[in-house]
């Protein structure tokens, strides 16, 4: 997988995430009362600069998607604010919120549930211009044309069905569709995850071309660190709903900090037989968020935990330039 990542030609902040919270209420009982929360992310605060990549990194249920959704008003947050070019998202209600959704689309991690199976996809990837009544209908399905080309499908294509498309053209119509409105920020919720390595590769080199053509500034959220590191300008690392390290792809990747880091770029496989990795195995289970752990929320599977890291919780600092890490080992 061969790609060259360009820096952001501008420098300013799109985006601007302070003390996000979304917690979800456990119900229970006859009354169906709320009898417990969980704390899918509790105080996560960053920035994307306008034309950049982040990559947001983490184990499974460690609140990536739920960054992503939240920000886009998907889902409601608990507290916290969003703003986009300085206007605080979270205080926008209808028409103001229908029209700052054109600048903010998503591309979902399943390309096939994203997809209505009885509307053909030249239908699907016009129903945001039908829905925020831009042009004609012959106006929507020559934009619909145009966006399918874009990411390398064609005319005909537009009068097919969802079931016939395979895994990687489904989610190329999922980035046809989230162009369509020209929006600015993208949210890449895992869109290359259910594909092929080689069409991985092909998904990927179609949302960096769009970028560099359209100004695009994009939340990519993955699992996998080889392909974050590819497309990435910098990193965030979360885990159980807390933001542990974020800096540049260079820095995170030369010079990982926090210990949750350290052990998944242990984890990166290299390809070259004859060259071994130390691997940092971690112990013991992720914490249910439900009932979080007191302290640092790493600390009952940190092979480097002092007594202080199970009664306080680290700060989120800037340890050099750009670095932020939230460990008291680091600082």
């Amino acid at each position: 997988m061969s790609m060259t990542v360009t820096e952001p030609k501008n420098s300013s902040d799109l985006i601007v995430v302070k003390h996000l919270k979304k917690y979800f209420p456990v119900r229970g009982g006859i009354l169906q009362r709320t009898v417990a929360w969980v704390l899918a992310l509790d105080d996560v605060s960053f920035t994307i600069k306008e034309g950049e990549t982040l990559g947001l990194v983490g184990e499974s249920g460690c609140g990536k998607t739920t960054v992503g959704r939240t920000m886009l008003r998907l889902t409601e947050p608990t507290a916290g604010s969003v703003t986009y070019q300085g206007v605080e998202i979270f205080d926008l209600q209808g028409e103001e919120l229908k029209n700052m959704r054109r600048n903010m689309q998503i591309i979902f991690q399943d390309p096939y549930a994203s997809l209505d199976p009885r509307v053909p996809i030249g239908e699907s990837v016009a129903e945001g211009l039908r829905i925020h009544g831009v042009g004609d209908p012959k106006d929507r399905y020559d934009v619909a044309i145009q966006m399918l080309k874009k990411v390398g499908l064609e005319d005909y294509h537009a009068r097919r069905y969802p079931h016939e498309f395979s895994g990687g053209q489904r989610q190329r119509i999922g980035i046809a569709r989230a162009l369509a409105l020209s929006p600015t920020f993208i949210v890449c919720d895992e869109p290359v995850s259910a594909l092929d390595v080689s069409i991985q590769s092909q998904v990927l080199n179609i949302l960096k071309d769009l970028q560099n053509e359209l100004g695009l500034t994009y939340l990519f959220i993955a699992h996998n660190l080889s392909v974050v590191e590819h497309i990435s300008n910098r990193v965030a690392v979360m885990y159980l709903g807390k933001m542990v390290e974020l800096a540049s792809r260079e820095e995170l990747f030369r010079n990982p900090l926090h210990p949750y880091t350290q052990a998944l770029m242990s984890a990166i496989p290299i390809p070259d037989p004859r060259v071994k990795r130390d691997r940092i195995i971690l112990t013991g289970d992720v914490p249910s968020p439900l009932n979080p752990p007191s302290g640092c929320r790493f600390h009952p599977r940190c092979p480097v935990a002092m007594a202080h890291c199970k009664v306080e919780e680290p700060k989120f600092n800037e340890v050099s330039p750009s670095h932020f890490v939230a460990c008291w080992r680091v600082g």
